[in-house]
C-alpha cells in the first residue's frame, strides 16, 4: 500500500468559511493510505511548502495530495514543493475544493461533505500515480515576432538586445503598425512618430533582426525549441537593393494623387507606387498590383513612366513571390488590432456624411504628413462645433462588443484638447457613456482638458442626421434625465479596439484558442498573462486584448524575457503527460490522427501503426477516447486512475 499524505488549505477564509477544514481532516485521516494529514492557513506560502517537505521527509510518503485552489494557480508550485523534498513530481495530486466546493455552494454542512468527497476522489487517484520522467528537447536559440506595430518591434529589440537571432514579419510594406499613424499620445502628448521612428529605425539596422516586411506566415510545424516556419514575402515589383527611396518615380506615376492611401484611412492619396508614409521601415517603394495599370493591363501609355525615371533601374515587374524556411525556438504573436467598423452603426451615418469621421481618420488629420498637413479642416473649413460620440463598437452588445476598448476615452480627451489648441473658439462637445481615466497621469489630463472648456456629457447618442444641410446630433444626458440636440460641423466617432481580421488564421496555424470577444486566449489572465497554452508561444500588445501604448510595451518586454529565458537553455523539458500508443493492439485505422487538435500523431508507414510526437501532444485525450482499439493510454490519466476517482464520488 503507497503512503499518502494529505494537506488541506484553508486559503485565507476562502475555504475556511464554508467547508470545516477540521472535520475533512478527522475523516481523511481514517482511509488506511493516508500517514500523514494536516491542515494550514495558506499551504502555498513558505512555511506550508516546509511543511510538506517536512512531512514527505519524515513519514517517507509515495505521493502527496493538496486540497487547495485550482490546480491552474498553484499546481506547478507543489510539484516543485515535492520535487525538491525528492519525490517525483508527478506523484502529486490537487483537489480543487475552492473553486469547485467553497465559491460555489453557501451551505456549510453539504459543502463540508462535498469537500471530504473530492479529496477522497484525489486519494483514490494518487494511490495509483506513476513517477514519470520529462524528454528533453533542443532549443533553437531564435524567435519569430508576428506583426511589425510597436508591440511586435519592441519585442524584436528586447530579444535581439539579448543576443537572439529574430525573425520579424510583418505584412505591411513598412513596420510601424497604427501607432505610426498617431500625431500625438496621451497624457503626456509626445510626438508619436519621435518615440517610435527611432525604434524602427534600430529594428532595421540591428544585427540580429532579420526584417521581412509585405510578408505572411503561410505555415507553422514543430514544436516549442524547434518550429519549423514558412514565410511568403509578396512580390514587392521593385528591387529592394537597387532601390534608394528617392521618390521619383512616385512622382512619375500616372495614377500619383488618385488611388486613396490605406494609410492615410482613405483621406489621403498615393498613386500605383508607393511608400505607406515619409518615415516608413524600410524606406522602399511598393507597386500594388491590383492598381497597377502595367501588371493589371500589360500596357501604362507607351512605356511606364516609374521604369523610364528609375536611374537605378530598380522596377521589376516580373518579381515574383519569395519563400523563406527557418526554425526557431520560440514565437511571439504580436498582430495588434483593427479599428472597429463604423459602418456597422449605421445610425450615426459615417458612410453618409463627410463631416462624420471616426477618431483614427481625425489622428491623420492632425499628423503634419497627414492629408491637410496637420491643419484641422474638414472640406477646406475649420470646424467651429464639434461632437465626439465615445464607445462606438465598445460596450456595445449589439454589435459583439462587450468590452471596453481602453483607449477610447483617453485618445477622445487627447484629440479634444489638440483641436481646441489649434481652434481656441470651437466649442467642443464629448458624450460619453462612463469616464475611463485608470493610468497613470490619465485623471490629471482629464481634468485638464474638462478646465480647457471641453464638454462632458453623459449619456448615449442616439442618432446622427441631416437636415437642411445641417448636421445634428440626438442624444439623452441621462445624468439629468433629458433628450436634446447638438448642432454639428464635425462629428467624430470613438471607435474602439477589434481582433486583427488575421488572428483567426494565425491562431489556427499555431493552435491558439481565441477568447470570447475574438482576442488571443491567454494561458491565465493574472499568472501567465503572455503565455498561451501552447508552449514557446507567447502573447504581446493587443493581439491579447485591448490595451493602450505603455501597457502593450510592457507585456512585450515581458513577452521577450519569457522568450529569451527559453533561448538561453541549451534544451527544455516536456510534459510526459502526454498520449502513448500500445503497437502491438493499434490497428492503424488513423481515428486518432483526425482528431487530434495539434497534429501530435503520425502514421508509421513502415509498421503500419500511429506514433505521437512528445513534443506536440498536449495531453488532451481526444485520441484515448476515440480510439475503437483502445491502444492509447493517457500518461498520468490512466483509466484505472480516472475510475478509481469516480467510484470515491458515487
Amino acid at each position: 500500500m503507497k503512503r499518502i499524505g494529505v494537506f488541506i488549505c484553508h486559503c485565507g477564509v476562502n475555504i475556511s468559511n464554508t467547508v470545516d477544514v477540521k472535520k475533512v481532516v478527522e475523516e481523511i485521516s481514517k482511509i488506511p493510505s493516508v500517514v500523514a494529514c494536516a491542515d494550514y492557513q495558506y499551504m502555498c506560502s513558505d512555511p506550508g511548502q516546509d511543511m510538506i517537505k517536512k512531512a514527505i521527509k519524515e513519514n517517507q510518503l509515495d505521493s502527496v495530495v493538496v486540497a487547495a485552489c485550482s490546480p491552474r494557480m498553484h499546481e506547478p508550485t507543489f510539484r516543485a514543493t515535492v520535487s525538491d523534498a525528492g519525490m517525483n513530481p508527478y506523484c502529486f495530486e490537487m483537489s480543487n475544493i475552492r473553486e469547485q466546493c467553497s465559491w460555489v455552494h453557501l451551505d456549510g454542512e453539504k459543502a463540508t461533505k462535498k469537500a471530504i468527497d473530492l479529496v477522497k476522489s484525489s486519494v483514490a487517484r494518487a494511490s495509483l500515480l506513476e513517477p514519470l520522467v520529462s524528454q528533453g528537447v533542443p532549443v533553437v536559440p531564435k524567435a519569430l515576432v508576428i506583426g511589425g506595430g510597436i508591440a511586435g518591434i519592441q519585442t524584436s529589440l528586447d530579444i535581439a538586445n539579448s543576443g537572439y537571432k529574430v525573425y520579424l514579419v510583418e505584412k505591411e510594406p513598412s513596420i510601424g503598425g497604427h501607432m505610426a499613424r498617431f500625431d500625438k499620445t496621451f497624457p503626456t502628448l509626445d510626438c508619436a512618430a519621435c518615440i517610435l521612428t527611432p525604434k524602427m529605425v534600430d529594428v532595421a539596422r540591428h544585427p540580429n533582426i532579420e526584417l521581412l516586411t509585405y510578408s505572411e506566415v503561410e505555415s507553422i510545424d514543430g514544436s516549442v525549441g524547434n518550429f519549423h516556419v514558412r514565410v511568403k514575402k509578396n512580390p514587392r515589383y521593385v528591387d529592394m537593393e537597387k532601390c534608394t527611396g528617392c521618390g521619383s518615380c512616385a512622382e512619375a506615376c500616372r495614377l500619383a494623387g488618385r488611388i486613396a492611401s490605406e494609410f492615410d484611412m482613405g483621406l489621403g492619396k498615393r498613386g500605383a507606387i508607393y511608400v505607406p508614409f515619409p518615415q516608413a521601415v524600410p524606406l522602399r517603394y511598393t507597386i500594388d498590383p491590383e492598381k497597377c495599370l502595367f501588371l493589371k493591363h500589360g500596357k501604362c501609355g507607351t512605356s511606364p513612366k516609374c521604369a523610364d525615371v528609375c536611374t537605378t533601374d530598380a522596377i521589376k515587374f516580373d518579381d515574383k513571390p519569395e519563400f523563406v524556411e527557418f526554425d526557431v525556438g520560440a514565437i511571439v504573436v504580436a498582430t495588434g488590432f483593427k479599428e472597429f467598423s463604423a459602418e456597422l452603426k449605421p445610425e450615426y451615418c459615417y458612410d453618409k456624411y463627410p463631416n462624420v469621421m471616426t477618431g483614427l481618420e481625425l489622428e491623420r488629420i492632425f499628423a503634419p504628413s497627414g492629408p491637410t498637413g496637420g491643419k484641422p479642416k474638414i472640406n477646406g473649413k475649420e470646424p467651429k462645433r464639434i461632437v465626439f460620440i465615445s464607445c462606438v463598437g465598445s460596450r456595445d452588445k449589439k454589435v459583439g462588443n462587450a468590452y471596453c476598448s481602453r483607449v477610447c476615452c483617453m485618445y477622445i480627451a487627447k484629440q479634444a484638447h489638440l483641436l481646441k489648441e489649434k481652434i481656441p473658439d470651437a466649442d467642443i462637445t464629448v458624450m460619453y457613456t462612463d469616464m475611463r481615466a485608470f493610468g497613470k497621469g490619465y485623471e490629471e489630463f482629464y481634468e485638464r482638458v474638462q478646465k480647457e472648456g471641453i464638454k462632458y456629457r453623459r449619456g448615449n447618442a442616439a442618432e446622427v442626421y441631416g437636415q437642411d444641410g445641417k448636421l445634428f446630433v440626438r442624444a439623452e444626458d441621462t445624468l439629468l434625465g433629458e433628450p436634446y440636440e447638438l448642432e454639428a460641423d464635425l462629428v467624430v466617432l470613438g471607435t474602439g479596439l477589434t481582433p486583427n481580421p488575421l488572428a483567426e488564421g494565425i491562431g489556427k496555424l499555431l493552435h491558439l484558442s481565441l477568447s470570447s470577444d475574438g482576442f488571443f486566449l491567454e494561458a491565465h489572465p493574472k499568472l501567465r498573462p503572455v503565455d498561451t497554452v501552447i508552449d514557446g508561444v507567447f502573447l504581446a500588445g493587443v493581439a491579447q486584448g485591448p490595451k493602450d501604448i505603455p501597457d502593450t510595451v510592457a507585456q512585450a518586454s515581458g513577452a521577450a524575457s519569457h522568450v529569451v529565458n527559453l533561448l538561453s537553455k541549451d534544451e527544455i523539458f516536456a510534459e510526459p503527460t502526454i498520449a502513448v500508443v500500445d503497437e502491438d493492439a493499434c490497428v492503424g485505422c488513423k481515428t486518432c490522427m483526425l482528431l487530434c487538435p495539434f497534429e501530435a500523431h503520425e502514421f508509421d508507414e513502415e509498421k503500419g501503426v500511429m506514433k505521437v510526437n512528445a513534443a506536440l501532444c498536449k495531453g488532451c485525450g481526444s485520441c484515448a477516447a476515440a480510439c475503437p482499439s483502445g491502444s492509447i493510454r493517457m500518461n498520468h490519466f490512466t483509466n484505472d486512475q480516472i475510475i478509481a476517482q469516480l467510484l470515491e464520488v458515487l
